[in-house]
């Protein structure tokens, strides 16, 4: 079920903690370079909101922000054709993040948000 540049929804971003800790009650995928939660909001707005961290377990202050631009980048690509409108999206860094190749980041996040928009079209993940 591919878009067209046409119907790219608009991405929000979240920006306050219980933001982040209700998508964590929703569906998540894990993958050699990271982590995507996935939650829908259950409101009538169509945007898609994303979120990104890395904890400290992902290395050191430079470590950890090299790999949240990796995350924000590749979410910049995928995020607006792969994402499900009204659902909101916590991209979690890995130890892994930072060093992987960029091809295989891109790859991992693009299975990683098929199988959740899969799963949250189903109706898996609802507030």
């Amino acid at each position: 079920m591919a878009r067209t540049d046409e119907s790219k929804a608009e991405v929000v971003r979240l920006t306050v903690r219980p933001q982040f800790l209700f998508v964590r009650g929703g569906l998540s995928e894990r993958r050699k370079g990271l982590v995507i939660q996935a939650r829908l909001r259950g409101d009538d707005r169509p945007h898609i909101g994303e979120g990104f961290t890395a904890t400290k377990k992902t290395g050191n202050a430079v470590k950890r922000n090299r790999a949240r631009r990796r995350l924000k980048a590749a979410a910049r690509e995928l995020l607006p054709r792969l994402g499900v409108p009204g659902a909101d999206y916590v991209f979690i860094a890995r130890m892994d993040t930072a060093g992987i190749d960029w091809q295989r980041l891109l790859d991992d996040m693009e299975s990683a948000l098929i199988s959740l928009a899969a799963s949250l079209r189903q109706g898996s993940g609802t507030a």
